[in-house]
C-alpha cells in the first residue's frame, strides 16, 4: 500500500472529458477523479454506457493501438474515433464486460480461464505420486506392488493437459463428455398412441415413414397401434426405441411411387445417432433436445488418460480436485502439508493457487467447480471471474471499466464485490462502473448521473460529485431511490394463494438440491430467491419448466431429478423469458425479432414509387440479395480480425453503414427511407407509424416495458441480457395468451433503474391480474417485496445450498431467522430485526 501511495504522484489527478456526443450524449463535459470508485448511473438508456464504454474506453483502446504492431496500427485510420472533443488524463484502459462465454471451446473451464488449472498441472507434475491404474496402489519404482501391469504416467506439465494429445483421454479428446441420446426425452406424452405421434422426434411431417414403420412393428407384435404408449408392453416399447431385427415393408426412398422393400426396423435411438453422425455434430437443430452430455465412459469425465488420472497429491487425483467447489478446494490447499523438498519445488505455485481461489471466493463464486465448462457460465459469472483474475496482478495506474458487475448477485454477495472493487481502487487504479444497484452506488466515492430520461430525452449530465451530495439531492431520481426518500411501494394487500390451484414439486434433488418439496401457488406473482449457486435456476429451469413444457406436449428436455410433480394440469401455456441474446449477429434486431419489420417492409412496398418499380417486401430486407448492400452483405459493417486483440468492426464505406444499396434507399415513406426508419428509437417510430395498427401495436408493447429508447434496427449483439429479456417479454405480451399462462423470468430487473423497475413491475402484475402466473428468479429486493409469494433457497451456494430456507409471503420470509434474503427483506419492508 505504501508503495502504491509513493507512485501515486505519477498519475494525473483527473480524467477530463469534453464535448462527448457519442450516441445520445449531448456534449457532456465531466471531470472524473483518478484512484476513485466511480459509478455511472441514471435511467436505462440515459447514456451511461455511451460515456463509459463507447467514449472513454473506446478512446483508450484506440490510443493503445498506437503502441501495437504494424498490423494493428494499419487500422488506426479506419477505426471510428469516439464523437468527443477531447479526453485528457486517460490511462491504459481495461474493459470487464459481460460478454458471453458461449463461443468458448468445450475444453475451456473455470480452471483454465482462471489459470488455476495451469498451476495444478505444475503441482501434479512435480510432486504427484503415480498410482496403479488397475488397483490404485501407489507405485514403487514404476511398478505396482500388487504385480499388476499398469500404465505409467508422464510427469510433465503438458501430460496433465487435456488439450494435448499425449495427455488427454483418447475416447473423448479431452472434452470429458460425449453426447448420448436420452431415452426419457423421446416420449413427451405417454398417453398418446403411435398413431397420435407418441414418439416425439417422429412427429414432424418429414418423419412420416418412420412413424409408419413403428406402427407396422406394433402390428407384427400383435399390439394395437392406437393403444397409449404407457399401456404398450415393455418389450415392444424397448424395440421401438432401440430397434429390432423385425423387417417391415417400406418404400426404398420413402417417397410415393418409389419401390417397396423389406427393411430392418432400427428404432428411434439408432435413428437419432445416425442423424447426428451425418450432421457432423453441427447444426443438428432439434436433435439437441433428445441428447444429453454424459460423462465419457473411458475417463469418467476426468478428461485425461488413465495414467495421468491415477497420479495423486494428498490422496486426490487432479480430476477429483477440479470437481470440488472452489470453497472446498481452497481449504484443501490451505491445509495441504508438504515436505521442505516439495515446498521448494511447488511452493510458489501453491501460494498462487490459494490466492486465486481466495479471489474467486471473495467474488461470491465459491460454489463453482474448476471443471465447470466456461460456456455454461452466465455473463455476470464470466465478468466476476475475469475481475478476480485482475486482483492478483498487483498493477496500478490502470483504468478499469465494468458493466453492471452486480448482475446475478444476491445482496449478501454484493457486499463481497464492493470490498473487492475497493481493493482494486486501493492498489492505485481508477474504477468506472455502469451500475443501478443501490448498494454499489452508496459504496462509490464519486457518482455520475445521466438523464433525465432515455434515448433522445437523455444524454445530459445531471450530477457529478461525491455520493453523499447525490443522496441529499431531492431532484435526483437516483438519489431519491438510493436514499429511500423515493421508492417502489409495498402492495397494500397480497393475492392469497388458492389451496386447490398450485404446482407442487416433490423430492427436488437435481444438482445440489437436497430433495425438498415446494409449492408454487398459481394466479400469483412468485419470486424465487437465494444467494448465487443456491439452486434457484436448477429448480425453475431444470425441473419446473421442462416438466410443464412436456405436460403441454412440447419438445422439452427431461426434467431434472425429482420424485413427482402435481398440479401441471392447471397450466395451459408456459413462456420462458430468459436473458439469452435474441440473435447471435447484427442481423437480429428488435424489429426483426418481434416481427414488426415484416409489416414495415410491406408498408414500403405500398408506396407509389415501389409499386412502379415492382419492389417486393424482400427488396427491403437486409438479409436478401437485391436490396441490400453487397459489399457488407447487409451487415452495415465489416469485421477485421486483430489477431491477439479484439476484432474491430468498421463501417462499410459503400453504404456508409445503412445496409442497403442506393436504389433501395430512394424509396421513401412519409419522407424517410428504410435505413432511416431502422435508426428511429421505438418511441419515435410509434408516432411515425401512427394509424398503422399492425405496426403500432407491437411498438407500443415494447415502449410499455421500458424499451422506447432502443432503435428499431439496433444490433442484437449490443443489447444487454436485461434488454434482450424485455424484448422477448414484449414479443409474448403482444400475442393472445392462453386461458392460464405461466411466465418464467430470469432476473427481469437486470440493467434497470429503479424507476424502470417500477414500470416493469406494473406490467408483470397486470399479467397476474388477468389470471396468469408470473414466476421470477430474482435477487432484486424491490421485486421480491412486491411479490405475493417468495421461495427462498440456500442458505449458501453450492454444497452449502440446495435447501428450502423459507416459503411464504415476503413478510413471512423476512421473519425467518435463517437465510440471507430475510435479513435484507426486513430492511426494505421496514420490519424490526426480529418481528
Amino acid at each position: 500500500m505504501s508503495d502504491t501511495n509513493s507512485r501515486a504522484h505519477l498519475l494525473p489527478e483527473t480524467l477530463q472529458v469534453r464535448g462527448a456526443r457519442e450516441h445520445n450524449l449531448r456534449g457532456v463535459d465531466v471531470d472524473l477523479p483518478h484512484r476513485n470508485l466511480t459509478v455511472f448511473t441514471g435511467v436505462s438508456g440515459s447514456g451511461k454506457s455511451s460515456l463509459a464504454f463507447a467514449t472513454i474506453y473506446a478512446e483508450g483502446q484506440r490510443r493503445q493501438l498506437q503502441s501495437m504492431s504494424t498490423f494493428a496500427r494499419q487500422f488506426m485510420h479506419q477505426m471510428d474515433k469516439p464523437d468527443v472533443d477531447h479526453i485528457g488524463g486517460l490511462c491504459s484502459a481495461v474493459a470487464v464486460d459481460q460478454r458471453s462465454s458461449a463461443s468458448r471451446s468445450p475444453r475451456s473451464t473455470v480452471g483454465t480461464v482462471t489459470e488455476v488449472y495451469d498451476l495444478l498441472r505444475v503441482v501434479y507434475a512435480r510432486i504427484g505420486h503415480p498410482h496403479c491404474t488397475v488397483c490404485g496402489t501407489e507405485l514403487d519404482e514404476d511398478a505396482c506392488p500388487q504385480g499388476h501391469d499398469t500404465l505409467l504416467p508422464e510427469m510433465t506439465n503438458g501430460a496433465f493437459s487435456f488439450n494435448l494429445p499425449f495427455g488427454q483421454c483418447t475416447a473423448c479428446q479431452g472434452v470429458g463428455t460425449r453426447l448420448e441420446v436420452d431415452p426419457t426425452t423421446l416420449v413427451a406424452d405417454p398417453t398418446r398412441s403411435l398413431v397420435e405421434g407418441a414418439i416425439t422426434p417422429w412427429r414432424p411431417t418429414f418423419t412420416e415413414p418412420e412413424r409408419m414403420k413403428a406402427r407396422a412393428v406394433a402390428q407384427l407384435e400383435g399390439e394395437d397401434e392406437n393403444t397409449p404408449w404407457e399401456e404398450l408392453s415393455e418389450e415392444l416399447r424397448h424395440k421401438l426405441l432401440h430397434g429390432t431385427d423385425i423387417k417391415v415393408r417400406a418404400r426404398k426412398f420413402d417417397k410415393p411411387g418409389d419401390p417397396v422393400k423389406d427393411v430392418v426396423f432400427t428404432g428411434v435411438v439408432p435413428w437419432l445417432y445416425e442423424r447426428y453422425r451425418k450432421s457432423g455434430g453441427e447444426n443438428f437443430g432439434q436433435l439437441e433436445n433428445y441428447m444429453r452430455p454424459a460423462p465419457c465412459g473411458a475417463c469418467g469425465g476426468g478428461r485425461l488418460n488413465p495414467a495421468q488420472l491415477a497420479v495423486r497429491v494428498a490422496g486426490r487425483g487432479i480430476a477429483e480436485v477440479t470437481a470440488l467447489p472452489v470453497s472446498v478446494s481452497l481449504r484443501l490447499f490451505q491445509e495441504l502439508e508438504v515436505s521442505d523438498r516439495e515446498r521448494a519445488a511447488v511452493g510458489q505455485a501453491l501460494e498462487e493457487i490459494v490466492q486465486r481461489l481466495g479471489h474467486l471466493t471473495r467474488m461470491g463464486l465459491e460454489y463453482l467447480a474448476l471443471d465447470r465448462p466456461a460456456r455454461t457460465l452466465s455473463g455476470g459469472e464470466s465478468q466476476r471471474i475475469r475481475l478476480a483474475g485482475l486482483l492478483g496482478t498487483d498493477m496500478f495506474g490502470l483504468l478499469y471499466v465494468l458493466d453492471e458487475p452486480t448482475t446475478g448477485l444476491h445482496p449478501r454477495d454484493i457486499e463481497k464485490l464492493v470490498a473487492t472493487l475497493q481493493d482494486l481502487r486501493d492498489q492505485g487504479n481508477t474504477v468506472l462502473i455502469v451500475e443501478h444497484d443501490h448498494q454499489m452506488i452508496k459504496a462509490a466515492d464519486w457518482v455520475v448521473e445521466l438523464g433525465p430520461a432515455a434515448g433522445e430525452h437523455g444524454g445530459e449530465l445531471l450530477y457529478s460529485g461525491p455520493v453523499e451530495q447525490l443522496l441529499d439531492d431531492v431532484n435526483s431520481p437516483t438519489g431519491g431511490y438510493t436514499s429511500g426518500t423515493r421508492g417502489i411501494a409495498v402492495p397494500a394487500s397480497r393475492r392469497p394463494p388458492a389451496p386447490d390451484r398450485r404446482i407442487t414439486v416433490y423430492g427436488a434433488k437435481e444438482n445440489n438440491l437436497a430433495g425438498f418439496d415446494v409449492s408454487f401457488p398459481l394466479g400469483t406473482f412468485i419470486a424465487v430467491t437465494g444467494v448465487s449457486g443456491a439452486g434457484k435456476s436448477t429448480l425453475v429451469d431444470d425441473i419446473l419448466y421442462p416438466a410443464v413444457e412436456s405436460a403441454l406436449g412440447g419438445d422439452a428436455p427431461a426434467p431434472g431429478a425429482h420424485t413427482r410433480i402435481e398440479g401441471l394440469h392447471h397450466i395451459d401455456r408456459v413462456i420462458k423469458v430468459d436473458q439469452a441474446p435474441i440473435g447471435r449477429s447484427g442481423r437480429s434486431t428488435p424489429a426483426t425479432y418481434t416481427g414488426v419489420f415484416d409489416s414495415i417492409r410491406k408498408v414500403f412496398c405500398q408506396t407509389p414509387e415501389a409499386k412502379k418499380r415492382r419492389y417486393k417486401p424482400g427488396r427491403f430486407s437486409f438479409n436478401s440479395a437485391g436490396g441490400r448492400c453487397e459489399t457488407c452483405t447487409g451487415d452495415g459493417s465489416i469485421k477485421i480480425e486483430m489477431q491477439l486483440l479484439p476484432d474491430v468492426f468498421l463501417h462499410c464505406e459503400t453504404c456508409n453503414g445503412t445496409r442497403y444499396n442506393a436504389e433501395t434507399l430512394e424509396i421513401r415513406y412519409r419522407g424517410k427511407n428504410i435505413a432511416e426508419v431502422l435508426e428511429m428509437p421505438i418511441e419515435e417510430a410509434l408516432e411515425f407509424f401512427a394509424g398503422e395498427s399492425v405496426i403500432e401495436a407491437p411498438l407500443r408493447v415494447l415502449d410499455e416495458v421500458g424499451l422506447g429508447y432502443l432503435r428499431l434496427g439496433q444490433s442484437a449483439t449490443t443489447l444487454s441480457g436485461g434488454e434482450a429479456q424485455r424484448v422477448k417479454l414484449a414479443n409474448e405480451l403482444q400475442r393472445r395468451a392462453g386461458a392460464h399462462t405461466l411466465y418464467l423470468l430470469d432476473e427481469p430487473t437486470t440493467g434497470l433503474h429503479s424507476s424502470d423497475i417500477d414500470r416493469l413491475l406494473s406490467v408483470l402484475h397486470s399479467l397476474v391480474d388477468k389470471g396468469h402466473t408470473v414466476l421470477a428468479v430474482s435477487h432484486n429486493l424491490d421485486l421480491i417485496k412486491t411479490a405475493d409469494w417468495v421461495v427462498d433457497i440456500g442458505p449458501e451456494g453450492g454444497d452449502g445450498g440446495g435447501a428450502l430456507v423459507a416459503a411464504g409471503t415476503p413478510e413471512q420470509v423476512a421473519g425467518q431467522p435463517d437465510g440471507h434474503t430475510g435479513r435484507f427483506l426486513r430492511d426494505v419492508l421496514g420490519m424490526s430485526e426480529r418481528p
